[in-house]
Order: C-alpha cells, then sequence, then structure tokens
C-alpha cells in the first residue's frame, strides 16, 4: 500500500509576505507532510472587481469587508516568489505545489514542472479550465466541493477527451464551508465516489480539528488536503479554518499511525507481537479441591483459571466424568495425562 499523500494547504494563508510563506513551509517540513501547497492566481482574471466576498472570507477577515478582488490582490504569490518557495521547499525535503485558478497561471505553473496539478473544487464547472489543464498530460487531483455526481461525470469525460487516463485522476471528497460543520462532512460520499469512477480518493478537509481527516484514512481516503497557518489568530479569508503547526504534526503522525493499523492482509488470525501473551491472558481448567486416585471428575471438581497452558476450557466437556489416575492436589493446572 503507497502511504497517503499528505497535502498541507498553505493557500493565501501567507498573507502577502514572503518570510511568512517560508515559515509556512518550515512548518510543515517540521510536520513531515508530503506537499506544501500555495495559490497562483492573477486577480484581474478570477474574479471581477464587482465580486462580493464569500460569507466565509467577511467572517474570517473581520472589520471593514473589501471587494473579493480587493481581498485577493493582496494575496497574489507573486512569479519570482515561486521559484523562490520551490527552491527553499526542496532544502526543507517536502514537495512545493501551488494550485492555479487561471489559464495564464497554469501556463506559468507548467513551466515549473510540477509533480501534478490540483484543480480546486471552483474550476469543476469551469470547461476551459479543465480542458487547459487536462493537455498538460500530467496527473491531477480534483477537489469537488459544492459538486454532485454528475458535474464530477461531465469534468471525468473532459479530462478522458483530452488525453488523460483513469489512473492519472485523483478525486477528492470536500465540502466548501469554512469550517464545515461536522454534521456536513458526509464522508461515505467519498466512497460513493470511488465506486462511481473506479478511481483513488482523497478528502480536503474544511473541518475543525483532525478527527475527520484521519477517519477518511481509515475509510480509504489515499490523498488527504488541509488548510494550515502560523496562527489562527492572523486576519485572513482562510486562517480561521486552518490547522495550527502543532496540530498539523498531530495530524501527520495520526495517519501514518492508522496506515499501519489497517496495511494487515485482513486475515483474522493471531499477531506475532501478541502470541506471547496468549499463555497469560487466556485459561486452562484447574482443580477446585484434591483428589484421590480414580475419582470420577465432576463439574465441582474444576476451575477455570489462567495461565492458559493446560487443558483448553473449550474442552471442558471430554473432561467431565473422566478418572484421575493418581492423587491430586487442589489447585493443580490439569493435563490429559492426569487423566484414564
Amino acid at each position: 500500500m503507497k502511504p497517503v499523500l499528505i497535502i498541507a494547504e498553505a493557500g493565501v494563508n501567507h498573507n502577502g509576505d514572503l518570510a511568512i510563506a517560508k515559515q509556512l513551509i518550515d512548518a510543515g517540513a517540521l510536520a513531515k507532510v508530503d506537499v506544501v501547497k500555495f495559490q497562483t492566481f492573477k486577480t484581474e482574471k478570477l474574479v471581477s472587481k464587482k465580486a462580493q466576498q464569500a460569507a466565509y472570507q467577511s467572517k474570517n477577515i473581520g472589520g471593514p469587508s473589501d471587494s473579493q478582488f480587493e481581498m485577493l490582490k493582496k494575496l497574489e504569490l507573486p512569479e519570482d516568489w515561486h521559484h523562490e518557495l520551490k527552491a527553499y521547499a526542496e532544502q526543507k525535503n517536502v514537495v512545493f505545489l501551488s494550485t492555479g485558478f487561471d489559464l495564464d497561471s497554469l501556463d506559468f505553473l507548467q513551466t515549473m514542472d510540477p509533480p501534478f496539478f490540483k484543480v480546486p473544487s471552483g474550476e469543476i464547472t469551469n470547461k476551459p479550465y479543465l480542458k487547459h489543464i487536462a493537455r498538460f498530460v500530467k496527473p491531477i487531483i480534483l477537489s469537488t466541493g459544492m459538486s454532485t455526481m454528475d458535474e464530477i461525470k461531465e469534468a471525468m469525460a473532459i479530462f478522458h477527451e483530452n488525453g488523460l487516463s483513469k489512473a492519472q485522476i485523483k478525486i477528492l471528497h470536500c465540502n466548501t464551508e469554512y469550517p464545515t460543520p461536522f454534521t456536513d462532512v458526509n464522508l461515505k460520499a467519498m466512497l460513493s465516489i470511488q465506486k462511481e469512477f473506479k478511481v483513488d480518493i482523497g478528502y480536503s478537509d474544511h473541518t475543525l480539528g483532525i478527527e475527520v481527516p484521519i477517519a477518511a484514512v481509515a475509510m480509504g481516503a489515499t490523498v488527504i488536503e488541509k488548510h494550515f497557518t502560523l496562527s489562527r489568530e492572523m486576519k485572513g479569508p482562510d486562517h480561521a479554518a486552518s490547522l495550527e503547526p502543532h496540530e498539523l504534526t498531530a495530524m501527520v503522525s495520526a495517519i501514518r499511525n492508522i496506515e499501519k493499523a489497517i496495511e494487515g492482509d485482513g486475515e483474522k488470525k493471531p499477531s506475532a507481537s501478541e502470541l506471547k501473551n496468549k499463555t497469560a491472558a487466556r485459561k486452562s481448567i484447574h482443580l477446585s479441591n484434591s483428589l484421590e486416585k480414580g475419582a470420577t471428575l465432576t463439574i465441582q471438581d474444576l476451575d477455570i483459571k489462567r495461565p492458559g497452558d493446560g487443558i483448553n476450557p473449550m474442552k471442558i466437556d471430554a473432561v467431565i466424568g473422566k478418572k484421575v489416575n493418581k492423587p491430586l492436589d487442589e489447585g493443580l493446572k490439569l493435563k490429559w495425562e492426569d487423566l484414564d
């Protein structure tokens, strides 16, 4: 089984500050994530100047509300930062990645030779975008927040028509509310996606805490994406629904432990580690009182006690009615050779 791919979504939590962006990479590397991912966009190509902020954006930013255009303009990741951050991430042994939100940004990211492309939930109904990204013929991870199964089918058809095979696509179940209420997570939908499309599945999480991504891994997720920040007290649209560094570390550790717990062959049998405890934990048949030679064993003569290296209690019916072939003391662990 391949290890779960853990993507730490820095997104726009750099707040337009290169030093913070590097600190996010530091935190991701310390947590031992696989990928630290940012967002790449040209605000003019992403949003109209009249577009209003999403409700969660206004709430999380606080204070006087800018337009979505003004908010995003402050959060652009300059092109020259990309190269610097990629080099910095490589020094920290973590993969740098960024999600492109417009066609020009996709073309720029392609020049950086990313290992895969990430399609954000908001672009799943953007046909020109989907066609464009598919033509790079690189692996794609598709987020599906706000979407129906039919919309996923349409996106998948576009990918296939433009050169991508099923093996190149992973689909993430997602809910695009920041933070997502636990009652809206619906992790079973991830399994429905797997059943429908026969692809690797994953989960992009916006809940508070780390429980849901861990549960998703136990249910079969091969990719986990989770927003993180240096502090939820920072101002910005995504900080409030992000993990802090110590929580990110705890999530990664828990996921790696869950991987070990589910990687067995599925056969129910004693493990090597527990066999040594079998004698100490199980029981065998003992005598509850002393017996003379020739006495016939009754249920009143027998106790079931630890250790379990004598006669198995499952054989008690075969023991009752047997005669003992020598005097036996109370408390003795009975053996078959004690019986006629």
